[in-house]
């Protein structure tokens, strides 16, 4: 069964700006690198308990995108009784551990 992919304002002004960080307006190496995140993104509405949990957040799961030193964190968590996921925050891999409120 299928879940709805709902991405979240946030993840969404993450994806702008990582789209005008890589120029990928410019440059269609990096188009290819967006729209494959895109469809990675997408991707989780077969299989979304596939990627392992989050060490900030037990109820939060996290895709690994991308190849080392360019690994993106796509954040998101799984809503059963809707059948939903929801992506929450797109970021570098490199970053620090992500601040929950």
């Amino acid at each position: 069964m299928t879940y709805a992919v709902n991405v979240t304002d946030r993840a969404k002004r993450d994806l702008s700006f990582l789209y005008a960080e890589i120029k990928a307006g410019s440059s269609n190496a990096a188009l290819q690198w967006y729209l494959g995140l895109n469809d990675a993104i997408l991707s989780l509405e077969q299989h979304p308990h596939r990627c392992p949990v989050t060490r900030e957040n037990p109820h939060l799961r996290h895709l690994l995108y991308g190849n080392k030193p360019h690994v993106y964190r796509v954040i998101y968590r799984v809503r059963e009784l809707h059948r939903q996921v929801d992506v929450l925050h797109i970021r570098h891999g490199a970053r620090h551990p992500l601040l929950l409120k």
